[in-house]
């Protein structure tokens, strides 16, 4: 079915007049009568009664205008509210990360898109990479934050910024800041993990493994924040990223550890459903944390 020849029968029904129907369509009359007959030839009823000075709707033909009236209104809907969407006017940013990634790496470009664009609802969900990578998989959020190395076929992944990573301690240890530690002598402090599973426990056991140093944690814990704390209160050393508690180390509540052995850089990445389009409002967030990249 034609939809431009129901647009042509609403415009003729509003008008009962032909003449005038194609003026305001801008097409000529010869156009609308043949519109509307092809229109009652597919339907298989009379939509028109012709008079002498114009056209008035049949039985049938003010049924069908009732449902032409709504659904001409229901497109004009959709098409106004593509338009809010197309310039930020409404719409959800469906975003994941871990805690720390929020704080440090998000936030600051959450709020400047709050401010740029305020009609936008922000759905912020938090996990560690392997909860992010299973969210996005389920159409739960439409963009994630993921630490590197990450590989998955249905993932796209674009690096985003780097980090560094290091261990920390409070005050009660600041004799061993002396030297660098080699890694053997950091496997013999209490060290406070991550849990298992999460990439950063994955990424400090591995750089033991590579040294071929056994280590063990002796607090393991699902909170950033719960590690830097009892760093602070000297339960041992936490392996953490420097850049998220600068502040802490600037105030003297954490100590940073020296190691003989450099620990690489990781990056961070955002991760989307490989082949599918991302919302326009998360494509704008994306732009807007490209634009900002640098070591964190």
């Amino acid at each position: 079915m034609n939809l431009e020849w129901y647009r042509i029968f609403l415009y003729t029904a509003k008008a009962g007049n032909l003449t005038k129907a194609a003026q305001e369509l801008h097409i000529t009359q010869p156009s609308v009568s043949y519109a509307v007959k092809q229109l009652e030839k597919e339907l298989g009823v009379k939509l028109f009664d012709r008079l002498s000075k114009g056209v008035r709707l049949t039985s049938e033909g003010a049924t069908l205008l009732e449902y032409v009236e709504k659904s001409f209104a229901t497109l004009d809907s959709g098409e106004r509210k593509i338009a809010s969407l197309r310039d930020y006017e409404a719409g959800e940013l469906r975003i994941g990360a871990s805690g720390p990634m929020i704080k440090h790496v998000l936030l600051p470009v959450l709020d400047d898109l709050r401010i740029r664009f305020p009609e936008v609802r922000i759905r912020l969900s938090q996990g560690n990479s392997a909860a992010i990578q299973s969210r996005l998989k389920d159409g739960q959020i439409d963009l994630g934050f993921v630490h590197l190395p990450f590989v998955d076929p249905e993932l796209e992944i674009q690096q985003l910024v780097a980090i560094q990573d290091g261990f920390v301690v409070g005050p009660s240890y600041r004799s061993l800041t002396e030297q660098p530690m080699t890694t053997g002598d950091l496997a013999k402090l209490p060290l406070l993990l991550l849990s298992r599973g999460s990439s950063t426990r994955e990424f400090i056991e591995r750089w033991f493994g590579d040294q071929r140093i056994a280590m063990e944690a002796d607090i393991e814990l699902n909170s950033f924040e719960m590690l830097v704390e009892l760093a602070h209160r000297g339960y041992g050393a936490a392996f953490v990223t420097r850049s998220f508690i600068e502040q802490e180390i600037e105030q003297g509540l954490l100590i940073e550890l020296p190691t003989a052995e450099k620990i690489p850089a990781r990056h961070i990445a955002m991760a989307t459903r490989r082949g599918i389009s991302v919302p326009l409002i998360a494509t704008q967030f994306m732009q807007m944390l490209s634009s900002g990249k640098r070591m964190l």
